[in-house]
Parts: structure tokens; sequence; C-alpha cells
């Protein structure tokens, strides 16, 4: 535990997709991390940028954030392992 919050280990896919339109390409890059609140994450990874996301959660528990970043879109998904 890290300040008496609850740390859970992931597994995260991280997507940049492809701003080209004929290329449909994206670049994947999956690993896994022991956290304790993806959304501070995803904060903390993107300070001092503009930033903008969207939060779903999925009926299995998938946390996926949709993000727009330079005008670059990307997905952070986790799921907990």
């Amino acid at each position: 535990m890290k300040r008496g919050r609850i740390m859970r280990e992931y597994e995260v896919i991280w997507e940049i997709f492809n701003k080209c339109p004929n290329n449909q390409m994206r670049d994947v890059f999956v690993d896994e991390i022991v956290i304790d609140d993806p959304e501070k994450f995803i904060q903390d990874k993107f300070k001092g940028k503009e930033v903008s996301y969207e939060k779903t959660v999925l009926e299995d528990g998938t946390i996926i954030f949709d993000i727009v970043t330079s005008q670059i879109k990307q997905r952070y998904s986790f799921t907990e392992i």
C-alpha cells in the first residue's frame, strides 16, 4: 500500500492513432503496472500539456481513457489482473 491506498496491478494498452488518412495502422504498447489510481496516472503522464480525455468504465471493469493531446488521439485501457 502507498499512503493508505490500495495498489492494483493492471495490464495497460496504450494506442496512438495515426493522423494520416490513408494509414489505418496505429502504435500499440502493452505493459503491466502497479498503481492506485488510473486517472491520476493519466493526469501525471500528460501533466503540463494541453489535454482532454473521456473516461469509460466497461462492464468487465476495464477503464478506458480516450485522450486528445497535440491534436493526436490516444487511448489507454486499464484491465486489472
